[in-house]
């Protein structure tokens, strides 16, 4: 099987209207029909003040990562969107991608994730990340500090609840007794799930190597990352085989107001497949700047990572 591409779908306001959600639905059924493995759709539920503490990306196009994104950036909810999207599509995979678990009740989370796997009939793949936005958990009530704890907990309450009826837990975080969450997942055992962050820590190995089927890393690829993967695995009886590895593209703009070439970016993946990559994530407003010509973005892009492979 060739390389899998993975159509990123939030950001995209160089390109479409940010409050156009079926627009964005349409963006997904468009990919789909060039041959596009999935769709992702990253999640943030509020920004605060210092979201934007280290300036704004110098190109509008590019990623927002930690610290770069004006406090009124778009943010859909990233489930309620993969809903519809779900809904409007029948093959391709939807990604609930950097899903801040820790933010909302684990329990709440896992009947809202269950219910959109029955949906999606078994397409979901959900990376659940502590993120980096303090303001957002100061907002919500969530311990910043503790957030990685919180994530370990909700990791054991949704394998416990997406079993099993009834199911119970007493952790640090969340206590409960005899609770039934159903209906399940269409997926046994629940969703499958990425994890990954800018490097390959102690605790996203840890969680990875209990529950994850992907790794996808943020930014380029690091060799030294790879090899502790494997490593990991291996210990735990593992084996490299059973992770999806996903990389995707970095660019370099020419100017603060232009779009990015697509042939240049592609350049990039043949050194990831070298590393084990298969699958591959591509944000289109860093490519186009007319949402007319997303469609057939979405089949140049195909046909030219077929040539790559």
């Amino acid at each position: 099987m060739g390389p899998r591409l993975v159509s990123v779908l939030t950001e995209n306001w160089t390109l479409i209207d940010p409050r156009d959600l079926r627009g964005i639905v349409r963006m997904a059924q468009e990919a789909e029909d060039a041959g596009f493995d999935m769709v992702m759709v990253s999640d943030h539920v509020l920004l605060g003040p210092s979201a934007g503490a280290l300036g704004r990306m110098e190109n509008p196009r590019d990623y927002a990562m930690p610290g770069n994104q004006d406090p009124a950036t778009e943010w859909p909810s990233s489930i309620v969107l993969l809903s519809a999207i779900a809904a409007a599509t029948t093959r391709i995979r939807i990604g609930a991608i950097a899903l801040i678990a820790p933010l909302r009740h684990p329990l709440a989370l896992a009947k809202d994730l269950a219910t959109l796997d029955l949906l999606a009939e078994g397409r979901l793949v959900i990376q659940p990340t502590v993120s980096w936005h303090r303001d957002e958990y100061e907002a919500l009530g969530v311990p910043f500090t503790k957030r990685g704890r919180i994530l370990d907990e909700d990791l054991e309450i949704w394998s416990r609840v997406w079993a099993d009826s009834p199911a119970s837990f007493n952790g640090e975080f969340f206590e409960f007794t005899d609770v039934f969450i159903d209906p399940k997942p269409f997926t046994p055992k629940g969703p499958a799930m990425w994890f990954g962050g800018e490097s390959l820590t102690e605790p996203v190995l840890r969680r990875l190597v209990k529950h994850g089927s992907g790794y996808h890393p943020l930014g380029r690829p690091k060799a030294e990352d790879v090899a502790k993967l494997r490593a990991g695995l291996e210990a735990a009886g593992r084996s490299m085989d059973e992770i999806e590895m996903v990389g995707g593209t970095r660019v370099e703009f020419p100017d603060a107001t232009s779009t990015a070439s697509l042939a240049t970016a592609l350049e990039g993946i043949p050194e990831q497949m070298a590393m084990g990559f298969t699958t591959f994530c591509i944000k289109p407003s860093i490519f186009i700047d007319d949402r007319a010509d997303h469609a057939g973005f979405c089949r140049n892009v195909v046909e030219r990572l077929s040539r790559i492979s």
